[in-house]
C-alpha cells in the first residue's frame, strides 16, 4: 500500500475548465505533490482522443467537437455520465500502463458487481462491457510518469448522442448505462462506490476529501 490520495468532487463543470486544469496540475507537480482523484460531469461534448479519425464524426449536430490530448478516438460526455480524472504518478505508484488500465477497469468491474451487474473488460478495446454494450470508457495520457484524463461511466444519461458518432471508433458500437440495468439511480451514492473501489485497486493506503474546486490550477 502506500501513501493517500486526495479526491475532488466537483459536480458540473465545463470539458475545458476541467481539462485545463488537469493540464496546469501535472505540468506544474513535482516529486511531492500528493495524487487527486476528480469525479464530476460535464456538459455535453464530444471529444476527440490524439489519434481520433474524422469519420468516425458522424453528424455532431448542436454538441461541440474538442480535440484532446488523450489516446483513443472520439467519445460523447454529457450530465448523468460519471467522469473520473486520475491525476496520479504512476512512477511513483510502481505499476505499468497497462496495468494501471486494467486496475481502473476492475474498479468499475467491481463497482457493477455490487449494483448485480456483471461486467468484463476488452483486451483489445479499452473499457467495461456488459453483453456487449459498453458501460464506461477509458481514456488516459502519461506526461512525465504521470497520469491525467481518466474514465466516464454512464450511470443515468440521454445516450442519444451516441449514435451520432462510432464510439470509442467502433461503427455501431451499442451504449448503455447503469440506469437502463438496475431502475434509477443516485449519481452521488455511485460516485462515493467508485472512488472507494479506486482508492483500492490503486492501492492507496487512505483517502481524503479535499475541499475547493479546480480554479487554482485553471
Amino acid at each position: 500500500m502506500t501513501h493517500e490520495v486526495g479526491v475532488r468532487e466537483l459536480g458540473l463543470i465545463e470539458y475545458r475548465a476541467a481539462w485545463q486544469a488537469m493540464q496546469h496540475f501535472t505540468n506544474t507537480r513535482d516529486a511531492a505533490s500528493g495524487d487527486e482523484i476528480w469525479l464530476l460531469q460535464h456538459p455535453p461534448v464530444f471529444t476527440q482522443g490524439q489519434a481520433g479519425k474524422a469519420e468516425h464524426l458522424l453528424f455532431p449536430g448542436d454538441i461541440p467537437v474538442v480535440q484532446v490530448d488523450r489516446g483513443g478516438q472520439v467519445t460523447y460526455h454529457g450530465p448523468g455520465q460519471l467522469v473520473g480524472y486520475l491525476l496520479l504518478d504512476v512512477r511513483r505508484l510502481g505499476i505499468g500502463v497497462r496495468e494501471l488500465v486494467s486496475r481502473i477497469e476492475q474498479s468499475l468491474i467491481d463497482l457493477l458487481a455490487g449494483y448485480g451487474v456483471e461486467a468484463a473488460a476488452k483486451a483489445d478495446a479499452p473499457g467495461v462491457y456488459v453483453d456487449g454494450a459498453k458501460i464506461a470508457s477509458l481514456g488516459l495520457r502519461i506526461r512525465n510518469g504521470r497520469s491525467f484524463h481518466g474514465l466516464a461511466l454512464n450511470v443515468d444519461m440521454d445516450l442519444e448522442p451516441f449514435r451520432r458518432i462510432n464510439p470509442c471508433g467502433y461503427a455501431g458500437l451499442p451504449m448503455t448505462q447503469l440506469r437502463d440495468l438496475i431502475g434509477p439511480i443516485d449519481i452521488s451514492e455511485v460516485a462515493d462506490r467508485l472512488r472507494d473501489h479506486l482508492v483500492r485497486q490503486l492501492g492507496y493506503a487512505q483517502q481524503k476529501t479535499l475541499a475547493g474546486g479546480i480554479e487554482a490550477y485553471e
